[in-house]
């Protein structure tokens, strides 16, 4: 099946944060109920491809700031041989090193024989995949406390933007796909990718259930008790909608797609 232009006409919900009257919360409600899910391992591609088993993980994770590089680092002294393929490559020399500048100056998790060092290669015991991934499900925590932002937040894209709204200015969160665009130039560049991809469409729940902790994390709780009761009003109304309807209620077009 194919990648669906992510260029289709969308539905936002936008509301004041109900913590803070300076911010509002701008979400795009065609993403968030779409059936999107994480297919690494099941059907996933790779961005470049010749490297299917890396995944999206292939130039490695840029941090977010020096909060998110110290998280990981933190993480990364956690992690042992049995889960992590390149633990003695990390500590070579008795100190650990998971970082190095990427190519646009900015710091980076490190790449070990042409992706993240983080990522376990296919015939590793320990299992393929990222081995921060396997911390997280071993020690019981959330990926957001061991993965780099970049990589926990993926596929939910959040950016911020300033609104002029009479004589104050405010900040809009806003949160929407992570796009194949949204990498920058090197996005169009990609063999692969699973946003909008019929291929990925594939979960029984919605993103904003199946990411409600991630949500969470970006929005905050109360904003998301807002965001999630609009949500399954939009579902339930999708459910019980005529087709005829169904143009006035947009659903992700590779949802669709998938459904067929």
């Amino acid at each position: 099946m194919p990648e669906i232009s992510a260029k289709f006409p969308r539905e936002w919900l936008e509301f004041e944060d109900p913590n803070d009257s300076q911010q509002l919360i701008r979400c795009d409600i065609t993403w968030l109920t779409s059936s999107w899910n994480c297919i690494y391992g099941s059907g996933c591609q790779g961005i470049e491809a010749d490297k299917p088993d890396a995944g999206c993980c292939s130039d490695g994770a840029y941090y977010s700031a020096s909060d998110d590089e110290k998280k990981v680092k933190k993480a990364a002294a956690r992690l042992t041989p049995d889960i992590w393929q390149f633990h003695g490559i990390a500590k070579k020399g008795g100190k650990l090193s998971i970082s190095e500048i990427g190519l646009d100056g900015d710091r980076k998790t490190r790449r070990v024989e042409d992706s993240c060092i983080f990522l376990n290669r296919k015939g590793f015991e320990g299992g393929m995949g990222c081995a921060l991934h396997l911390l997280s499900l071993r020690e019981g925590s959330e990926f957001y406390e061991t993965k780099p932002d970049a990589c926990w937040q993926l596929p939910i894209l959040r950016t911020f933007e300033e609104r002029l709204i009479g004589d104050e200015m405010v900040t809009v969160t806003v949160i929407g796909e992570y796009e194949r665009m949204a990498w920058g130039e090197g996005g169009a560049d990609f063999d692969w990718y699973c946003t909008s991809n019929t291929e990925a469409h594939t979960a029984e729940n919605p993103v904003y259930l199946t990411h409600a902790k991630e949500l969470i994390q970006l929005i905050g709780v109360d904003s998301y008790r807002i965001l999630s009761a609009h949500c399954d009003k939009r579902m339930k109304l999708r459910s019980t909608a005529k087709k005829k309807l169904l143009p006035l209620i947009p659903v992700h077009p590779a949802t669709l797609a998938a459904k067929r």
